[in-house]
């Protein structure tokens, strides 16, 4: 079954007059209600980003997903993504561990390098040792998921010799995903590793992605690893109105200010309107719609790219309204999600072995 979620970045910037409220508390609190009606209507799993700039409030994500475990029974909590690169993996360990404890076993953590520098630099990092730095620190947190008395050395980080790293997770693996952009090495990596995948997929379009995603699905089969190991997601922009018309006209001025206040930084194209709307088309990366061409859209990238096991929409790059945000939410659980779970059903009793492709 393909497990919906949503991905949050507690984003506090919206286009000017939109009357949206990004006072910091009041947007925390409203952050945590969304959570908190995921659960009710039975979106699978909840993300929080981790940024450390203005435009942000997700600096302290495990302290976020904390509060929404006290306020949730069912949904799962996760990274979306812990910036590793720039972090102590004992510490992700710890706060990850803890949060699986509060949860009663609901914690995931999604590690990737990240896409913003700002951490590098805070934290006292050479953007340089960007690639070397994740691959050593994802090393020592998948030794330390491992075992809670760790030996490991390495370049970037003081040595452990026998420590224990507690507190111990109630999920024995605590899941780790890798987040990856756009690099064949992180693909094969996760691949050969045998962690579940989680692409970003914020234009052009989805099917792009199907080479690197077979390239992590060969690694994966030629070290061995379980087909059920095999786990690719998708964190996308998207967002369900009433309308695929009216869906468009909220999110559009949201996702234009943000893109274009972030984009002066790293060089992106002028944001426009046309361009919007051919994103919004069939093939294309945003997944914005009534709730019947969004589970169309997700039947169709679950297709294209030979089978996917989560779509995290990331709705809050638009800063919308609370009101539409959660009624985002409650089509998301209410409409969506049984639309693409009669279809799989139906899809099972024309075909009941799985045509999944490892090639």
């Amino acid at each position: 079954m393909i497990e919906i979620g949503i991905d949050s970045f507690a984003t506090a910037i919206a286009p000017p007059g939109s009357g949206v409220d990004v006072q910091p508390d009041r947007l925390l609190e409203n952050l945590l209600t969304q959570v908190e009606l995921g659960d009710q209507v039975g979106i699978d799993a909840f993300g929080v980003g981790e940024h450390h700039r203005r435009e942000f409030l997700d600096s302290a994500p495990a302290v976020i997903l904390g509060a929404a475990a006290a306020r949730t029974k069912r949904i799962r909590l996760t990274s979306a993504v812990t910036v590793l690169s720039a972090a102590d993996p004992v510490r992700v360990f710890q706060e990850f561990a803890t949060l699986d404890l509060l949860s009663h076993g609901r914690a995931e953590i999604i590690a990737g390098r990240g896409s913003s520098i700002e951490a590098f630099p805070l934290f006292g990092f050479k953007l340089e040792d960007y690639d070397e730095l994740y691959a050593e620190k994802l090393e020592l947190l998948l030794k330390i998921r491992s075992g809670t008395h760790v030996h490991w050395e390495g370049k970037h980080r003081p040595a452990l010799t026998g420590q224990g790293v507690y507190p111990r997770p109630i999920q024995n693996p605590l899941p780790i995903w890798v987040g990856v952009g756009g690099t064949p090495e992180s693909f094969v990596r996760a691949g050969t590793l045998g962690l579940p995948l989680m692409v970003a997929i914020i234009g052009g379009e989805p099917r792009r992605f199907r080479p690197l995603i077979d390239l992590y699905r060969e690694a994966a089969v030629n070290a061995g690893h379980a087909q059920e190991k095999i786990k690719v997601g998708l964190h996308v922009i998207g967002f369900v109105g009433e309308s695929a018309k009216q869906a468009a006209e909220d999110f559009y001025p949201g996702y234009a200010h943000t893109f274009t206040e972030i984009g002066r930084e790293r060089g992106w194209p002028q944001v426009d309107r046309a361009k919007f709307d051919a994103l919004r088309g069939r093939t294309g990366a945003l997944f914005i719609g009534d709730a019947e061409t969004v589970a169309e859209k997700i039947l169709y990238v679950n297709e294209a790219l030979g089978g996917i096991s989560r779509v995290s929409f990331q709705m809050t790059v638009a800063t919308l309204p609370q009101t539409k945000l959660l009624r985002a939410t409650e089509l998301l659980g209410t409409q969506v999600m049984p639309m693409i779970q009669s279809s799989e059903e139906r899809s099972k009793r024309v075909n009941p072995t799985p045509s999944v492709s490892f090639a």
